[in-house]
């Protein structure tokens, strides 16, 4: 590995896309801004109130204090007045900045993060890269002038786990040239997008209506369901870089993202440590020619290891008591995003920035996907979710557990918590989606379910299990769903699954999944069925119940690469062929 040395960075040639890396510094420099307001209205109090020194007491001794302590009562109250209006000014002007979006376009919003025994509710949030080059800033930043006006691609997706106990926070990245199935996403407006026949690449879901096509397809594939996403632009990423005033990052030898055609971010720094900011970040975010293989990949280790250096910096910003500073921070945060609409008001993003900064950078995981190589695709260098490894990924997201290995912090005392004391939930923090209220369910008896045998599985290396749909039928029927009956159809799943075919089904669904203990995740909103159906996988080829699943992993992956946010040793390795 390269060693440390630091260079003074000199600002990069071109540039192109943005990562979701200045969207998590976004909340930082949020919360930044908010507390720059505050110093400067304290700060200016402060210089007003400074006790005069030196010269004679007027006659008479005190007279003159009183008016001199008059005088300075007002200079103190014209100050307060004078900071108080101008912050409010200036918290409207924020509020006023804020862009906002549609938070899900899907069909399959699964109600937001549930609160844990303690009352504790975790939070996922998107950050979506966009690379859309529909303005002068950002075609300037966007390179090829065939992409200009072009719809917009989410270059960059990850998706980040606030646990519920706020002790760790976990980040899956999903590669760029990942293909898979894209679900019908709906616009506001009325537009649809229909779920698409085949692969499809899944950058290419944000132009199917905007961020909250790319929130459905995420819901879509991990069943976890989503609270918030965060969206920034090529020009955001440039402002972020510039308002912290720099991000280090490291490579094992000289680079230069340039290939003989002219391709590449242009990146060109020395062996060791660089401070990057502006135009020389977004080519860091954006590089592929030159790490690791020149792959997608490498592009995506990268944008973690700028991404954990950038919190480490606005962690140390944090302490800054410069307003001008700070409020550079929460201006360029602010205009660099586009957020969810429950993320609408400056004091929503204030509260979310709160919760973010109580885990320390130790607790911090970045992960990625992981993947293999795709054959179905027909496409070069594609990639899909790898079997098994990408699901125990998601299920820890899911089921709350830390990447790193770790475990959860110390959950408040059960005896003090208000779910323990009254059997009500304690409040939720300030920044959680509010949960969605549960679908009504019909009576069991008034519930039709079709039962299909699924048991062969997907790899279809066993045969179905014999009369399945049947007993099954039965069995339901001992539980009161009188009108479930057999399906001659069949069916290939790994794990039992109910579907249904639209939203006035949701509930009745869920209880089905109940009546049965099968997990939330198990039931899927899908146009391939009428009704409700459950079909009974491979997990059930006997008895009463499905097999229970293997227990939960309790660390991430080796191949998901887990990189440590303390971790300030990191260093990309360069290409061959693009030194210097």
């Amino acid at each position: 590995m390269g060693g440390r040395v630091r260079h003074s960075s000199v600002r990069g040639e071109g540039a192109t896309t943005r990562t979701a890396g200045d969207t998590s510094g976004a909340s930082g420099g949020i919360s930044g801004g908010s507390a720059g307001s505050g110093t400067s209205g304290s700060g200016a109090s402060g210089s007003g109130g400074t006790r005069p020194t030196g010269g004679r007491r007027a006659a008479g001794g005190r007279p003159g204090r009183r008016r001199v302590l008059r005088w300075t009562a007002s200079v103190l109250s014209l100050l307060i007045l004078g900071t108080g209006a101008a912050g409010y000014l200036y918290y409207r002007h924020l509020n006023g900045s804020i862009q906002t979006d549609a938070l899900n376009l899907g069909e399959n919003k699964l109600g937001g993060s549930k609160p844990n025994a303690f009352g504790q509710t975790p939070l996922n949030i998107l950050l979506i890269g966009s690379d859309a080059r529909d303005d002068a800033a950002n075609q300037a930043l966007g390179g090829a002038t065939d992409t200009f006006d072009g719809p917009p691609l989410a270059d960059v997706q990850m998706l980040l786990h606030l646990s519920a106990d706020r002790s760790n926070m976990s980040v899956v990245s999903m590669p760029r040239d990942t293909i898979l199935m894209m679900p019908k996403c709906t616009e506001p407006g009325g537009k649809v997008h229909e779920a698409s026949k085949g692969l499809v690449q899944t950058n290419e879901s944000l132009s199917r209506g905007g961020p909250g096509c790319t929130v459905a397809t995420w819901t879509e594939l991990t069943k976890i369901p989503v609270d918030h996403f965060m969206m920034i632009d090529f020009k955001g990423v440039v402002s972020m870089a510039d308002a912290i005033g720099g991000v280090p990052v490291c490579v094992e030898q000289n680079v230069h993202s340039l290939t003989r055609d002219g391709k590449g971010s242009g990146l060109k720094l020395p062996k060791g440590e660089s401070v990057i900011q502006g135009e020389q970040a977004l080519q860091w975010l954006r590089t592929r020619y030159g790490f690791e293989d020149g792959t997608d990949i490498g592009r995506t280790h990268a944008q973690h290891q700028y991404m954990n250096s950038m919190a480490r910096e606005f962690r140390k910003n944090a302490k800054l008591t410069n307003p001008v500073k700070l409020n550079s921070l929460a201006q360029a945060a602010i205009e660099a995003m586009v957020v969810d609409t429950g993320l609408n008001k400056i004091d929503k993003l204030f509260d979310l920035s709160m919760e973010l900064k109580k885990v320390p950078p130790g607790r911090i995981t970045m992960t990625t996907m992981p993947w293999v190589y795709s054959t179905r695709s027909g496409m070069d260098g594609r990639v899909e979710p790898k079997s098994g490894e990408a699901e125990d990924l998601f299920r820890m997201v899911r089921e709350d557990i830390a990447l790193d290995g770790k475990g959860s912090g110390t959950p408040a005392d059960p005896a003090a918590s208000p779910s323990a004391a009254t059997g009500t939930p304690a409040p939720a923090t300030p920044s959680a989606q509010p949960t969605a209220a549960e679908p009504s369910a019909e009576p069991p008896a008034k519930t039709a379910v079709s039962v299909r045998n699924a048991s062969g599985g997907k790899d279809g290396a066993e045969a179905p299990a014999r009369n399945r749909a049947r007993d099954v039928t039965a069995l339901l029927g001992g539980k009161g769903y009188t009108k479930a009956v057999a399906d001659n159809r069949t069916g290939t799943e790994d794990m039992t699954v109910i579907r249904f075919s639209g939203a006035d089904r949701a509930g009745s669904a869920a209880a089905l999944a109940t009546a049965l203990g099968l997990p939330a995740s198990s039931v899927q909103k899908s146009d391939e069925v009428s009704g409700i159906v459950l079909f009974v996988g491979k997990d059930w080829r006997t008895g009463d119940a499905p097999t229970p699943p293997p227990p939960a992993p309790t660390k991430a992956p080796d191949s998901a690469r887990p990189l440590n946010g303390d971790n300030d040793r990191a260093c990309m390795p360069v290409q061959p062929g693009f030194t210097w």
